[in-house]
């Protein structure tokens, strides 16, 4: 390595922002000397790398904005790459975050570097991973990179990420098509912003619909997180997410939201056992500071599945073959029916026999015989999920919330409007 490159590289290391510009500006345009540059940046200790995509509108801009300051606020360093249309007659950035964002300028902390994607598949320009290596070799903690916009080609940003944010706003047409052709797959979490306005709960409600048409990906289900750029909220929950995600890829780096720090260790690829203990009790010191959002709007799990047979005593023995025991048994005369729960891990199974051939029960096995009859999910207010779901149309199979098993209040979704699928709504934490 030439004594020039050598210099460069340790005032990179030393934090100086005026060699960072330069080495960035020639690994990014390929000048001379570049790939000597680089290599010597890539054998520096690595920044996580978050991506921020999404279509057009959502305003992706704004939330790193405040991504930015959430990071500044507890002490970490950060780069931002932009990429941004290009100009097809200059072939240079329509837009730049270096203007959007002037709030950082001053502040060596916040590196911000706008590039024009110059056609590249993805949205993801070609010389971005080369900036990343230099930044890191600054000595950034966590690299921003915000693509396009252009919607569904922009999963290439997967390859360049180690964690990445779909962000979806509502009223910006079919907002949860445009994942269907990619950005499904590229989603590491969803950012829902602009929640403060109509139609958020529908586009997170398509997203966690959606979720279950997604591969496997290694355990890890891409949390759904509402956000309102403009004010910041929900921007430390996001955030918290993104370090959850990094921390089951095993990312390397440290971290420190909510006060308590996160020790990854720095001499491998891995983080100590000791460390992985201290970030998960930082993430959860982090989430829980304020009220955790669940995946699942309004609080929905799955609570048991209801399934009709022609007599209990016959069919518990195989359960019971399976290691499962039935834990309550109960009449219920207003529904004509026997019921035996079974705890299933955190679900349970609800084996229901009808005391008359003429109740529902009777008649689902007179037409179809013994199987599945319903599956019921738990919510934590029955009564405001009944109001919600008449409010806006949907078909009830129940004209009140009714009272069953062991006390517990609920009423059914109508097939038609489920897909057919006879759908119970519980009260969440009531006995049955």
């Amino acid at each position: 390595m030439g004594d020039e490159i050598q210099a460069m590289i340790e005032r990179l290391r030393a934090g100086d922002v005026r060699t960072l510009a330069r080495a960035v500006s020639i690994v990014e345009d390929g000048l001379p000397r570049a790939a000597e540059l680089l290599a010597g940046c890539r054998a520096s200790r690595k920044a996580l790398r978050v991506g921020v995509t999404g279509p057009p509108g959502a305003g992706k801009s704004t939330l790193v904005d405040q991504m930015v300051r959430l990071l500044r606020s507890e002490g970490k360093t950060v780069g931002v790459i932009a990429v941004d249309p290009s100009s097809p007659f200059t072939g240079g950035a329509l837009l730049g975050d270096r203007i959007r964002m002037q709030g950082f300028a001053g502040d060596d902390g916040v590196f911000i570097r706008s590039m024009a994607s110059r056609g590249a598949i993805g949205g993801v320009a070609r010389a971005a991973a080369n900036v990343c290596s230099v930044m890191e070799a600054a000595g950034r903690d966590v690299i921003l990179i915000e693509t396009v916009g252009a919607g569904q080609d922009e999963v290439e940003i997967v390859g360049l990420a180690d964690v990445t944010v779909v962000v979806l706003a509502p009223g910006m047409g079919d907002e949860v098509q445009s994942l269907k052709a990619g950005l499904m797959e590229a989603a590491d979490v969803f950012a829902v912003n602009k929640s403060d306005s109509g139609g958020a709960e529908a586009v997170e409600s398509g997203i966690v619909a959606m979720q279950g048409l997604a591969a496997e990906r290694g355990g890890w289900v891409p949390p759904v997180v509402r956000t309102v750029a403009t004010t910041g909220e929900g921007v430390a929950e996001l955030m918290a997410a993104v370090l959850r995600c990094a921390e089951q890829r095993g990312n390397r780096r440290s971290f420190d939201f909510g006060g308590k720090s996160a020790a990854f260790a720095q001499d491998d690829n891995s983080l100590s056992e000791g460390g992985v203990s201290e970030l998960m009790a930082a993430v959860r010191l982090g989430v829980e500071q304020k009220p955790e959002r669940k995946r699942t709007p309004y609080g929905v799990k799955l609570d048991h599945l209801g399934v009709a047979v022609r007599n209990i005593e016959a069919a518990r023995g195989f359960y019971e073959a399976l290691g499962l025991t039935v834990v309550h048994e109960e009449t219920v005369e207003h529904e004509k029916v026997r019921t035996a729960m079974l705890p299933l891990g955190e679900t349970r199974i609800e084996l229901l026999e009808a005391t008359e051939a003429g109740s529902v029960i009777g008649r689902f096995i007179e037409r179809r015989g013994e199987g599945l009859h319903h599956i019921a999910v738990g919510v934590p207010d029955v009564d405001a999920m009944f109001t919600r779901l008449k409010a806006k149309g949907i078909r009830l199979a129940s004209d009140a919330v009714l009272v069953g098993v062991g006390g517990h209040r609920y009423f059914f979704v109508h097939p038609m409007s489920t897909g057919g699928v006879l759908l119970e709504i519980v009260g969440e934490g009531e006995a049955g």
